[in-house]
């Protein structure tokens, strides 16, 4: 990055596309996003089976189609998308074509039987999942002047921040919908109108089947009050520096996402309907079988964080049917 860019006011969303996907950015780099934050498909591979049997209810309720598709947005290195084909019954697998979309390169020894794409295919008859990618494209931010007014906050590559102009427009139309902010000086909101942009077109990529979104979410009756803008760099929670160093991620408007049909729930709930619910085994089995026994009580381990409150059970899942009746019940 030149000197002339790193001085340069921009508008986050901008700022933030570049530092994550451009030339050099973040997402670029060899390490993946697994180095830097843990997700639920890093947490156990309860998730990957999780979704598989997800797949396989579609499945049902598409008729069982001569091909499968199951679309795995932002891929990372394809962990979920390999992990997904590894938990399937080998008749759903023989069947199933499986896609990774992400802008990085292909990592080596992945899977042959995943197609590595950089934008979901067209006419998807299956599933698109979305895990953990929403909450990364980039958005503006919004923060209330001295004058009560919504203002585009400016920032540079150090992270320095400046009001700019008013919010007008598509974004102001956007903010009095779904995040509107009163008078107070300091307010903050991130303009999730990109998002919303981006989940239609992904959803429209479905022919039949079922699309999820699965992200850190807040609603209109909780906005959080200076918004959720923040960072991460190996493990930790930074400030959101735009210069590459570090992911930036803010939480998503998945009620403002949401289409005609769709619902969010929270991930517990999502889970607990897909067999993932955190019970120990019985103590029976440790005299009995002592080594299941242990392997049971890992399981019910990693269970209990996928569904925590307070924790990855607080991701909330935007379900969105496609031409079937939706495959989670509740």
């Amino acid at each position: 990055m030149t000197a002339g860019a790193r001085d340069e006011w921009r508008g986050w969303r901008d700022a933030a596309r570049e530092a994550l996907y451009g030339p050099g950015g973040f997402y670029r780099r060899a390490a993946g996003p697994g180095a830097h934050f843990r997700t639920s498909v890093h947490a156990s591979p309860l998730f990957a089976g999780a979704v598989a049997r997800l797949l396989c209810r579609v499945d049902e309720a598409l008729g069982r189609p001569a091909v499968l598709d199951f679309v795995d947005m932002a891929a990372g290195r394809g962990e979920l998308a390999a992990g997904v084909l590894a938990a399937l019954p080998s008749e759903v697998a023989g069947r199933t074509r499986a896609y990774a979309v992400e802008i990085a390169a292909r990592p080596a020894g992945l899977d042959h039987r995943i197609e590595w794409r950089s934008a979901p295919p067209p006419g998807t008859t299956g599933l698109l999942f979305a895990n953990e990618w929403l909450d990364n494209v980039p958005v503006e931010v919004a923060q209330v002047d001295p004058a009560g007014r919504a203002r585009r906050v400016l920032v540079r590559a150090d992270g320095t921040e400046r009001l700019g102009e008013p919010v007008g427009g598509a974004q102001a139309r956007w903010l009095e919908r779904w995040w509107p902010l009163p008078g107070e000086e300091g307010l903050r909101a991130e303009i999730g109108l990109p998002r919303d942009e981006a989940w239609a077109a992904a959803v429209a990529t479905v022919g039949r089947g079922l699309a999820v979104a699965v992200d850190y979410a807040h609603t209109a009756r909780a906005r959080p009050p200076f918004g959720t803008l923040t960072g991460f760099r190996e493990g930790r929670e930074v400030p959101p520096v735009p210069d590459g160093s570090c992911d930036i991620t803010a939480h998503v408007a998945l009620d403002a996402c949401t289409l005609p049909g769709g619902r969010v729930l929270p991930q517990r709930e999502a889970l607990h309907a897909l067999g993932v619910t955190g019970a120990r085994p019985p103590l029976t089995l440790a005299s009995t079988d002592p080594a299941a026994y242990v392997r049971a009580l890992a399981g019910a381990g990693e269970a209990a964080e996928l569904t925590a409150a307070g924790g990855l059970g607080d991701f909330a899942w935007l379900v969105q049917p496609v031409g079937i009746e939706d495959p989670l019940p509740g």
